[in-house]
């Protein structure tokens, strides 16, 4: 259940961070632009531990077996 959340976390942090973004730079605000870019890469680093985590998971669990 957590791995989801996670996934949908980081794909709402990446689709809010591309739509402030665009935002920004359609009306000039930096500031806007450059809070949807750091919120848009918050997504990506969401994005990859998680996968990192997936595949500890899995050699820790292939271990075991």
């Amino acid at each position: 259940m957590t791995n989801i959340k996670n996934k949908f976390d980081s794909a709402k942090d990446k689709f809010v961070g591309k739509a402030k973004e665009t935002i920004g730079k359609a009306t000039g605000n930096e500031e806007t632009e450059l809070n949807g870019k750091i919120q848009s890469q918050k997504g990506d680093i969401k994005e990859k531990l998680g996968n990192i985590k997936e595949k500890i998971a899995k050699k820790i669990n292939d271990s075991i077996e």
